[in-house]
């Protein structure tokens, strides 16, 4: 038995022009439903090119806030490698552990040794579905002046990613391959209109 937590997830993308349907389709099968915007920025270690150089993979960490709460604090959180596509080839399977922040996590991050390497902002809708979250977003672009999202272009792609929405551990009660059928299943609702995928990330 793991002694890893680990997130659950597929992934896919669409055209604009196919939002209607597929909107439609992920909020009938879903509990609930509301908008996101979402600003994220990924931290890397400032010692990156000395861990490659001894053969180490460095772990990033990650950094997400909800835009659209009020009181909504900084989370933090880190994948490590996804499980074998042989031991799971049906969805990406990762050890992801996760931290809730007050104050500033950017801060906390510069001081555990992390440099600031990119940010995303991600505007679209949430859905919640059991234990699964299903996002579905365009990426803004950044105005390279102000640091701040401006919307974007009419033709970007959107994403979705069908996940567990906390990490998951396989129990006696509930395996791991139950939380896995779980997401597939929402697979199998948006066949012929959406195509979910595993991918390493």
């Amino acid at each position: 038995m793991s002694s890893y937590a680990f997130e659950i997830a597929l992934f896919g993308e669409f055209f604009p022009n196919d939002l209607k349907p597929i909107l439609n389709r992920i909020a009938m099968n879903s509990d609930s439903a509301q908008q996101m915007h979402s600003r994220e920025i990924v931290f890397e270690p400032l010692d990156m090119h000395q861990q490659r150089e001894q053969g180490q993979e460095p772990v990033l960490l990650r950094a997400r806030k909800e835009l659209l709460e009020a009181d909504s604090g900084w989370q933090l959180y880190t994948y490590l490698k996804p499980e074998s596509v042989r031991v799971h080839p049906e969805a990406t399977v990762r050890p992801w552990a996760i931290v809730q922040v007050v104050g500033d996590a950017l801060s906390f991050a510069s001081a555990l040794g992390y440099a600031r390497r990119s940010q995303i902002y991600k505007r679209g809708y949430m859905f919640r579905r059991g234990a699964l979250v299903i996002q579905m977003f365009q990426q803004e672009q950044i105005d390279p002046k102000t640091q701040k999202p401006a919307p974007a272009h009419v033709d970007t792609l959107w994403e979705v990613e069908v996940k567990t929405a906390m990490p998951v551990r396989g129990t006696q009660e509930f395996p791991l391959k139950a939380h896995i059928e779980s997401v597939i299943e929402v697979q199998r609702f948006m066949k012929g209109l959406l195509d979910l995928r595993r991918q390493d990330v």
